[in-house]
């Protein structure tokens, strides 16, 4: 079923703390979203989960079994970097044909039609693919490894707006017809947030949130209008994502949705609007 248990991870590198005591668990076939800001500990997090570093303390184990120097373990993960790691000198179908003997379950055929479907040229050399064509390229091959788990660290790099659309459909459809742990890393949170099912949230190398993305979103509103008005409706709350503009004020209010208080708002002449992942995000990250 391969879940993931992250226990009490901390790394360190030198007097800098990546990870502070980090506890998750990832649940089986569902598709999660890493968002955090830059050196908020994203990558540390997936190197540690394909053994590429080693924790300063803690473990993690995937169905109760232990990923560091495990194989076993480890040929059910397929991470695509963003750094590209694979022999510039090699072409693309070369590649696809060594894949297959690291990953037997990669499926050609597949990288194939894909290849197809996105306009690479699986005849070009790696070295001579554009950044948004190596993504690309990358990508195919995490959907066709067949892996239980994938992790994408920034997979829509460099893509244009066509390309980052194909790509989300083509996730979607390869989770629907064979459920699979996908966890995304990426900065476009707006755009990817139609595809997550949770959004595991971290700030300075602690985990800050982990649920649902409809949770989240209902866990909080965004109030605004004439900045002395908000200010009242605001006194007894928690709150978070201050914006000022002249007279007017805009603040996201920590609170089920279920419970704003419609008629003091209306009373104050306010208004309600649902917060946006991405707002969510920010605010929470900048607090």
């Amino acid at each position: 079923m391969s879940t993931i248990k992250i226990n009490c991870i901390t790394k360190n590198y030198g007097d800098t703390v990546a990870l502070d005591n980090v506890n998750l668990t990832i649940e089986p076939n569902k598709i999660y979203g890493l968002l955090g800001r830059n050196g908020a500990g994203k990558t540390t997090l997936l190197n540690l989960l394909t053994n590429k570093i080693f924790p300063t303390k803690g473990d993690i184990t995937i169905d109760d079994e232990t990923v560091f120097e495990n194989d076993k373990v480890l040929n059910n993960i397929f991470y695509m970097m963003e750094k590209n790691l694979y022999p510039e000198g090699l072409k693309v179908k070369e590649i696809f044909k060594w894949t297959k003997e690291f990953y037997p379950l990669f499926d050609i055929d597949y990288a194939n039609t894909l290849a197809e479907k996105f306009s690479l040229n699986i005849n070009k050399r790696v070295k001579e693919l554009s950044t948004g064509f190596n993504s690309i390229f990358k990508v195919i091959i995490a959907l066709a490894s067949n892996a239980n788990i994938i992790l994408f660290d920034e997979p829509v790099l460099g893509l244009d707006a066509n390309h980052r659309d194909l790509f989300y459909k083509e996730l979607i459809a390869n989770y629907t017809e064979k459920p699979k742990t996908i966890v995304i890393s990426t900065h476009l949170i707006e755009e990817v947030a139609d595809v997550l099912e949770e959004a595991i949230i971290i700030k300075d190398g602690r985990i800050i949130a982990k649920k649902s993305v409809e949770q989240l979103i209902s866990s909080a509103y965004t109030i605004s209008g004439e900045a002395t008005k908000v200010d009242k409706y605001i006194l007894d709350k928690q709150y978070i994502g201050e914006e000022i503009m002249g007279r007017f004020k805009s603040v996201t209010v920590l609170e089920d949705i279920q419970n704003k208080n419609e008629d003091l708002a209306r009373e104050l002449d306010l208004e309600f609007t649902k917060v946006e992942l991405q707002k969510l995000f920010i605010s929470l990250t900048n607090s």
